[in-house]
C-alpha cells in the first residue's frame, strides 16, 4: 500500500481527483502541496494527534484536500451532512468534540448558529467571502508546504445517517500508526483484493462524500495511485455519459441509481459505451432482485455487492456469479464469523431468521452512548449494526430487514423490505416505503407509501391496483393493507431511506418520560 504523497513523488503531474462537472482537478503533486499545508495549519492551530475536528462542504476540491489533511496529521474528521439543520449540525459538532470547524462557503449562513452553539469551537470559512480571521484559504495558504513532524495516519469519525434515531457517531481508539495505514483495513479487502483496484484504476463517485463508502473508497482509489472523478450530484444520464467520456473502470452506486439508470428510455440506455466498466460496487441499502438481474444483464457480471456499516466490525462480499446462484445473497464474511441469534442471544440454526452479528474482533463505540454501544455487542469483539437475516449452508448472508422495522401482525413477523423490493419494480412506483401501523385486532399491519412516476395520479383505483398486484405475486400477510402516495419520500443522498420520518406520522406520540 502506498500514501498519495508517494505517487507525488513518482507521477507529480498524475490527475489524482477530477470534479465531474466543472472539470477542475489536483494533481498527486498539488494534492501533497495542499494536505502539507493544511495539516501544518492543524498544528499551528494546537491540534495533536487524536484530536477532532468537523467539515461541512459540497463535493468539491476544498474537502477532499482538507480530509488528506486531516488524515496524514492523524487527527479524526467528521464529514458532516450538508442536508442537516443547523441545530442538527451543531449537535454533531458537539457530539464529535471538534476542536476546529471548516465550512465551505456555501454554507456560511449556518455560522452564527453553530458558533452560539458550540463556543469552544474555532470556526473557518473555506471560500470567497470568509469573515476576517477565519479565511481557512488564507490560513493554509500561509504555513509551509513541507511535512509536519510527527505525521500519523487519521480517520474519519462519522456519523449514522439517523434512519432510525438521532445520528450516531462511530469511533475507534487512536494508535499512532504510518500514514500509509489503511483505516478502517477492510477496505483493503474490498478495493485491492476484491475489485482489483490499481494505479490504473480510473474511479467514478457519484454520491456524497461525507458518507463512509463514497469517502473511504474514492480514497483508496488515490492512495493506490488511481484517479478519482467526483460528480457534484448524481444523474442518471450523466453519469453513463461519464463513464464514457472518462473510460471509467471502477464505480459505486446505491440501488435507487440503478432502478433511476433501468428507468431512462432504451435508447438513452444504448447510447452510452460502458465497456471499460470492471466493476461496480453497491451496497447502502437492500436491492430488488429483478433490479439487480436487470443490471447484470445490461452491465455485465461485474456488480460486487457488499454488506457493511460505518462502524466497520464486518464486511460481506458476494460477486454476479455467486448472485446468480444465491440470488437475493449479500455475499460472504470476509472478516470472523457471522453469527444469527434469537432475541435473548442464542445462536440459531442454518436458515433460520435473527439478528445478524460480525463475530469480527473488530471492536468500536457509539460516541457518547455506552448503552448503544453495549446493546451492539453479543461479546466482545461479536457485535451487529442492527439487521435482520439468516445464513445458509453454505455460508451466505441473506437479509431481511433493519430489527427495527420488524412488523408483528397477529404474533407473525413480517419483513417489509420484500414488498418494498417488489412494489418498487412496479412501472408505476418511482419509489416506495414499507412499515407497520397500528392495527386494533393483529396490533400492526402493513402499509405502504408510495412515490408514483411523474403523471401518474394517486387515486383509490391506483392504491388498490397496488395492493392487488402484490397480492398476486406474495402471501396476503406480507402485501400492504393500504397505499398512501407521497410527492417525494425522504431519503439521504446515498439512498437510505428515513422511514422513521414517515412511520412516526401514523403513530401516537409517546409520552414524555
Amino acid at each position: 500500500m502506498k500514501h498519495p504523497s508517494a505517487h507525488a513523488r513518482t507521477h507529480p503531474d498524475k490527475i489524482a481527483y477530477l470534479m465531474a462537472e466543472t472539470g477542475d482537478s489536483l494533481s498527486f503533486a498539488q494534492l501533497d502541496d495542499l494536505s502539507n499545508r493544511g495539516a501544518q495549519a492543524f498544528r499551528a492551530l494546537g491540534l495533536g494527534q487524536g484530536d477532532h475536528i468537523a467539515l461541512l462542504f459540497e463535493n468539491s476540491l476544498d474537502f477532499v484536500g482538507l480530509t488528506w489533511a486531516a488524515q496524514r496529521a492523524g487527527l479524526f474528521y467528521t464529514a458532516v451532512s450538508r442536508h442537516l439543520s443547523a441545530d442538527e449540525i451543531a449537535y454533531i459538532v458537539g457530539d464529535c468534540d471538534a476542536k476546529v470547524m471548516i465550512l465551505s462557503a456555501k454554507y456560511a449562513d449556518c455560522l452564527g448558529t453553530l458558533e452560539a452553539a458550540c463556543s469552544d469551537v474555532r470556526f473557518f470559512v473555506c471560500g470567497a467571502g470568509a469573515p476576517a480571521g477565519q479565511d481557512w484559504l488564507a490560513y493554509q495558504t500561509a504555513q509551509p508546504a513541507t511535512p509536519i513532524a510527527d505525521e500519523a495516519a487519521g480517520a474519519d469519525l462519522l456519523y449514522s445517517s439517523g434512519t432510525t434515531g438521532r445520528p450516531k457517531g462511530i469511533t475507534r481508539s487512536f494508535t499512532p500508526q504510518p500514514i500509509d495505514t489503511v483505516i478502517p483495513g477492510l477496505m483493503t479487502v474490498l478495493c485491492e483484493t476484491m475489485a482489483g483496484m490499481d494505479a490504473d484504476t480510473i474511479y467514478l463517485s457519484p454520491a456524497p462524500l461525507y458518507h463512509a463508502a463514497p469517502l473511504r473508497t474514492s480514497m483508496m482509489a488515490v492512495m493506490l495511485g488511481g484517479t478519482a472523478i467526483i460528480m457534484e450530484r448524481f444523474d442518471a444520464e450523466e453519469m453513463l455519459r461519464l463513464i464514457e467520456a472518462h473510460k471509467v473502470t471502477h464505480t459505486q452506486v446505491v440501488p435507487t441509481m440503478f432502478v433511476r439508470m433501468l428507468k431512462l428510455p432504451e435508447d438513452v440506455r444504448a447510447k452510452y459505451d460502458v465497456s471499460t466498466l470492471q466493476v461496480a460496487f453497491h451496497a447502502a441499502a437492500p436491492c430488488p432482485k429483478d433490479v439487480k438481474a436487470a443490471m447484470i444483464d445490461w452491465w455485465g457480471p461485474i456488480l460486487i455487492e457488499y454488506y457493511a456499516g460505518s462502524e466497520a466490525n464486518g464486511v460481506t462480499v458476494t460477486t454476479s456469479e455467486d448472485w446468480a446462484k444465491y440470488p437475493g445473497t449479500v455475499g460472504k464474511s470476509m472478516i470472523g464469523r457471522i453469527v444469527v441469534t434469537d432475541p435473548d442471544g442464542n445462536e440459531l440454526p442454518v436458515g433460520e431468521i435473527g439478528n445478524v452479528y460480525f463475530d469480527s474482533g473488530v471492536e468500536f463505540q457509539y460516541r457518547h452512548d455506552p448503552e448503544k454501544t453495549a446493546k451492539a455487542y453479543l461479546r466482545p469483539g461479536c457485535s451487529t449494526i442492527g439487521d435482520v437475516g439468516y445464513v445458509n449452508a453454505d455460508g451466505f448472508l441473506f437479509l431481511t430487514d433493519r430489527a427495527s422495522y420488524t412488523i408483528i401482525s397477529g404474533g407473525v413477523n413480517i419483513y417489509p423490505q420484500e414488498t418494498e423490493n417488489l412494489l418498487v419494480t412496479h412501472p408505476d412506483v418511482a419509489d416506495v416505503a414499507v412499515f407497520g401501523v397500528p392495527c386494533e385486532e393483529m396490533g400492526e399491519e402493513v402499509k405502504a407509501v408510495v412515490q408514483l412516476e411523474p403523471g401518474v395520479p394517486g387515486t383509490p383505483e391506483k392504491a388498490q391496483e397496488l395492493i392487488d398486484w402484490c397480492r398476486e405475486r406474495l402471501s396476503k400477510i406480507k402485501s400492504p393493507k393500504s397505499v398512501d402516495f407521497r410527492d417525494q419520500l425522504p431519503r439521504t443522498p446515498t439512498g437510505k431511506l428515513i422511514k422513521r420520518k414517515l412511520k412516526d406520522e401514523y403513530w401516537p406520540a409517546k409520552p414524555a418520560a
